[in-house]
């Protein structure tokens, strides 16, 4: 067998004849934003009166990034520019100074009333509602999650479609 070529997609697998009865010996990779306390769970609506007047007030064309998650929790972020810098750099208009986070990993960018938000080729990916994404649209209450920050995306209520009448 050549001790240097790659295996086929499947034919990855953990060996059971080696002897050992310690799987966990054989699993040596680890990636960030994978650990299953970062799995997509939803945070449903906990707002605080505080959020929901914030969220109240956005004018048409803003919205709002609250970080339910992580080393900043609860703070809030104002998306009211084309585009918005997501990152570890300092410069990054929101700046999270964490490891799980690439310098550059992602921007918003904000299209009349609808918000893209694109992955920068970071290197641990960046998610919403618990899929990687490259560029997707935000929905209100998307889950977004950057390194070990999550978020969830709010856009102003007057940008909202009406309410289908019952």
């Amino acid at each position: 067998m050549d001790e240097t070529r790659r295996p086929e997609p499947g034919e990855i697998r953990r060996d059971a004849d080696n002897g050992t009865s310690d799987a966990r010996s054989h699993d040596t990779t680890q990636t960030f934003g994978h650990d299953a306390d970062l799995s997509f769970v939803p945070f449903g609506s906990e707002l605080s009166e505080t959020e929901i007047e914030a969220i109240g007030a956005l004018p048409s064309g803003a919205a709002l990034l609250l970080v339910r998650s992580g080393p900043t929790a609860g703070a809030r972020y104002l998306l009211d520019t084309d585009v918005t810098t997501v990152g570890r750099h300092p410069e990054a208009d929101i700046f999270f100074d964490d490891v799980t986070v690439s310098r550059r990993h992602a921007e918003i960018i904000r299209e009349g009333v609808r918000f893209d938000i694109v992955d920068q080729r970071s290197l641990n990916g960046t998610y919403v509602n618990g899929e990687r994404v490259d560029r997707t649209t935000l929905a209100n209450g998307a889950e977004v999650r950057i390194g070990k920050f999550r978020l969830t995306f709010f856009v102003s209520p007057a940008d909202l479609p009406p309410a289908a009448n019952a």
